[in-house]
This record gives structure tokens, sequence and C-alpha cells, in this order.
């Protein structure tokens, strides 16, 4: 186990979260899936409490906890593409798995999990500061999946 990881709380299906991201991006496996010695407040004996996964080269563990906590988008992982072949891939596949669209890049998963689908023009337009900025984060702020021809675009002008 890394010595900083991520835990993310899930009502009961940690392990089907961590095997979708495992499926959905690369760099993402699952590892150690780890039961209940005992009985606790949310579940039993043998249910599944914990697994150890990677997305994206994040460490994570995936934790067990039951309804008490719910996500929110104080929390989200960010995935930078480069093509817009791979944003819709990465959008669409949560998404079109039970997920919610949000807006400016922003969707959440079937389990309540934020994540920002950000091409990297866009940050590198913010980042560029002055008119391109304006105009690239003005393009965003009237989308939900980003459109890099769009964002390119604006930077253009």
């Amino acid at each position: 186990m890394a010595k900083n990881t991520i835990c993310v709380w899930y009502d009961k299906d940690a392990e089907a979260a961590a095997r979708f991201y495992a499926a959905t991006f690369p760099d993402s496996a699952v590892g150690a899936v780890v039961r209940a010695p005992g009985d606790y407040p949310d579940g039993k004996q043998g249910d599944v409490l914990v697994v150890e996964f990677t997305v994206a080269g994040i460490p994570c563990i995936g934790l067990n906890g039951g309804p008490a906590i719910k996500h929110n988008e104080a929390f989200s992982f960010q995935i930078a593409t480069d093509t817009q072949e791979e944003t819709d891939r990465y959008w669409n596949a949560i998404v079109g798995n039970g997920g919610q669209e949000s807006e400016c890049g922003w969707c959440k998963d079937k389990w309540g999990v934020s994540w920002q689908i950000t091409p990297r023009i866009l940050s590198e337009a913010l980042s560029a500061g002055g008119g391109q900025a304006k105009r690239a984060f003005d393009a965003m702020m009237t989308m939900r999946k980003i459109d890099i021809a769009a964002i390119e675009a604006a930077r253009r002008g």
C-alpha cells in the first residue's frame, strides 16, 4: 500500500466501482479485495469491506461504509485528455454507465463520484492568461462535455 492513498467512501459497491474504473482508464487496476472479518453496522461478515485500486496511476482505497456519507463535488478525479476522441470516450463511459452530466467538463459516475474530464488544451488556454484565457473560459462556461474545437476557436478569437 502506498504511504498516501485516497480513500473513497461507497455505500456497498466499491468493488464494482473499482472494476469499472480499471476497465475505463489506462494505468488503472484492482488490487486486494478485503472482506469484513465480522458483522458491522452496514454489513455482514464476508462482505467486501475495502478494495485497493488505482485510477490513472493514483492509488485509492474504496471503503464500503454504508449510506451515511454521500459524495459531493468537493472531491473529484480530474482526467487530462489529449484529443476529442479521448474526451468523448471517458465522458461517455461515465455518463453512459448510469452517470450524470454536469457543466464545464464535470460529470458524476453512478456511484456519485465527481469527475472532471479536462482536455489539456483547455488548461493551457486558461494558463496562458489574457484574452485567449477569457475567450476559452467563456466558451467553457457554455459547455457540458468540453468541445476541443470550440475551445481552440475561442483561443484564436
